[in-house]
């Protein structure tokens, strides 16, 4: 069954909102019953936000994709599997999404709507691990795309759960997400000033993965694919 443009934006914006709204909510929680215990409370962080992405992209996926990533939608467009019109719609509704799930999160929590991240994230490092984070996400989605559709919530969720842990910057690996996070005091958040250097260094992990896995799974509709 195939939806209308309508059908599909707000499944992404809704999506993606949800998402930020358990990203930082649950953040916010973490910290709250943490008792000052970082591993504690990122690990409150991590298994809240790999589950609720199985949940959103198994209800939205049949939808719109369940994409609620820039580099996603830009990655299918490049693939030529999304129109890059739809593309630029997608991501103007993830990044209106993602802002309302923060606010959501801070009014549940009886906390200020507007906020300004101080959260310092920045250096080689944490851009190496975006971009890490960022080409491991593309590979997991084409790829069990490819080999098991069925599985690409799970696998997506997994993904995110073990890259909270294994990147310097606990994944962020979404540049709404990113820019969502500066607009939270709270555990989950990233200084505006340090956006940009998490954004690119995302699109530069999306272009790599794509790459590769034009060369490993071909889309059916791209330059690469067999006649």
């Amino acid at each position: 069954m195939s939806y209308d443009l309508n059908r599909r934006i707000t499944a992404e914006a809704l999506g993606t909102g949800l998402l930020l709204a358990t990203v930082v909510g649950s953040g916010i929680m973490a910290a709250k019953l943490s008792g000052g215990n970082d591993a504690i409370a990122l690990l409150g962080n991590t298994i809240p936000t790999g589950a609720i992405l199985v949940v959103l992209i198994t209800i939205f996926g049949p939808v719109s994709g369940a994409h609620f990533n820039p580099v996603v939608s830009v990655a299918f467009a490049l693939r030529r599997e999304l129109p890059w019109r739809d593309a630029g719609i997608y991501i103007a509704a993830q990044i209106i999404g993602a802002v309302v799930g923060v606010l959501a999160a801070h009014l549940m929590f009886d906390l200020p709507l507007l906020q300004l991240s101080s959260k310092v994230r920045t250096g080689t490092g944490q851009w190496f691990a975006e971009f890490v984070a960022t080409f491991g996400l593309l590979v997991t989605i084409l790829g069990c795309l490819r080999a098991k559709p069925d599985f690409v919530p799970a696998a997506v969720g997994l993904y995110i759960t073990a890259a909270y842990w294994f990147t310097a910057s606990t994944s962020f690996a979404n540049p709404a997400v990113t820019l969502a996070r500066a607009f939270t005091g709270t555990f989950a958040g990233i200084a505006p000033a340090h956006v940009i250097a998490f954004v690119l260094a995302q699109f530069a992990g999306m272009a790599v993965g794509v790459a590769i896995a034009n060369e490993l799974w071909p889309s059916p509709v791209s330059p690469s694919a067999p006649p």
